[in-house]
C-alpha cells in the first residue's frame, strides 16, 4: 500500500507545463483582441487601395481631402483643389471620404 504522505507530496509538485500556461494564454487574448482586428483592417485597406479608380473622393495619409484623377499600377494622380493636382503612393490613402472610422460609432 503506498504511503500516503508520499502521495501527498506527489501532489504538491508543481508540473513543468503549469509554468508555460499563464504566457500562452496572454499570448492567446492578445492575438485575438489585438493583433488579428488589426490585420482584418490593413487588409480591409489593401483591397480599398488597389480597387481606387478616377472619380473616388479620397483622404490621403497626412489629412488631405482629394479626388483621384488618374489611377497607374502603384501611384495616384489626385486634385487638392481646382488648380493642384499631386501624384502620390496608392499606400498613402488613409480611406474613402465620408467612410465611418473604426472607432466611431454608428
Amino acid at each position: 500500500m503506498a504511503d500516503p504522505c508520499m502521495l501527498l507530496a506527489q501532489a504538491a509538485e508543481p508540473s513543468p507545463y503549469g509554468a508555460l500556461l499563464l504566457p500562452l494564454m496572454m499570448f492567446t487574448i492578445f492575438y485575438f483582441i489585438w493583433y488579428q482586428p488589426m490585420q482584418r483592417n490593413r487588409k480591409k485597406l489593401e483591397e480599398l487601395q488597389k480597387a481606387l479608380k478616377a472619380g473616388d473622393k479620397v483622404i490621403i495619409n497626412p489629412g488631405f481631402f482629394a479626388t483621384v484623377v488618374a489611377a497607374e499600377a502603384d501611384a495616384l494622380t489626385v486634385r487638392l483643389d481646382e488648380k493642384t493636382k499631386v501624384k502620390v503612393l496608392r499606400s498613402a490613402v488613409a480611406g474613402l471620404q465620408g467612410e465611418p472610422l473604426p472607432t466611431e460609432n454608428k
